[in-house]
């Protein structure tokens, strides 16, 4: 009865949905104040030589295009293949469709800018097949509806649990294996510790080891808003094998500096609301990153 309510909802026009999200921007910014201090240290200890006004504006701006990606991922399901193609374009997929068409899996680090719910399914519509790797979630509605949604126009979604089984068994499958890898690590002590937005960062290391493992392809997937509800996206490679001559952390570090220029561009796009510094590093010190 759920999902087919929420089928329902989906149909909804989306002049409906940004009405409901310009109330929802209200609600979070002003009422509610949604995380206001995580989302104001957070741009503070990121960006030191802004005033303090500058970051509230910021967090202004992060609330109204927060609740726009809220709605525009409850709408996906109600958008046309050819309604999403024409709202995520991508500038440069050729560089992608050349590895997917000579019979290779592309590993691409993506993070959370702009609409990061829409980017599978626009990939697919755009001809190349994609895994969405994703934390399941405990709650079994919730994760029902989040695997409704990311599959809605024919991606996978892979719990990151099964991702080294399921890239092992389909090792030679042509297809976007997408993480968004500006996530904390589950074990932040073994992650891999690096310089991000002027704080010291923890950042999964499993990334780079999978690539690595199955010497395939990284491409990070940079996203824009172009204006309400479209977006532009486009590849920037990272490495591709061999990567013996690449020292360990590398392709982290190229995402990492990729990710602070997207940011540092549109930073009211990027998930401020998000825990991202809640460990220390000093915390760590005695323990090493399991390469």
């Amino acid at each position: 009865m759920t999902l087919y309510f929420f089928r329902i909802l989906s149909r909804l026009p989306l002049p409906v949905f940004y009405a409901i999200a310009n109330v929802l921007y209200y609600l979070l910014a002003y009422v509610i104040g949604y995380r206001k201090e995580v989302i104001l240290t957070n741009l503070k200890r990121s960006f030191p030589e802004k005033s303090d006004a500058e970051h509230r504006r910021i967090a202004k701006k992060f609330y109204r295009n927060f609740a726009d990606v809220l709605v525009e991922t409850v709408k996906l399901p109600g958008l046309s293949p050819s309604a999403l193609k024409k709202r995520v374009q991508f500038t440069n997929k050729h560089i992608v469709l050349d590895k997917l068409a000579a019979g290779q899996p592309v590993l691409i680090m993506a993070s959370h800018q702009c609409n990061w719910e829409w980017a599978p399914s626009a990939s697919v519509v755009n001809g190349m097949p994609a895994d969405a790797v994703y934390k399941k979630l405990n709650n079994e509605l919730s994760e029902h509806l989040v695997r409704y949604i990311r599959a809605r126009f024919g991606a996978k979604p892979v719990p990151m649990k099964s991702l080294l089984r399921e890239m092992a068994s389909r090792r030679h499958e042509p297809r976007l294996i997408a993480l968004v890898a500006d996530q904390i690590p589950d074990q932040p002590e073994y992650g891999y510790w690096t310089p991000f937005l002027h704080q010291e960062t923890p950042f999964y290391p499993g990334t780079e080891r999978l690539a690595r493992t199955f010497k395939i392809p990284v491409f990070y997937i940079e996203m824009e808003r172009t204006r309400r509800g479209h977006y532009s996206m486009t590849f920037h490679p990272i490495a591709e094998p061999p990567y013996d001559h690449l020292p360990n952390g590398e392709l982290i570090n190229r995402y990492r500096d990729l990710l602070e220029k997207t940011i540092q561009k549109a930073p009211s796009d990027w998930l401020w609301s998000h825990k991202r510094w809640k460990h220390q590093r000093s915390q760590y010190e005695k323990t090493q990153v399991k390469w």
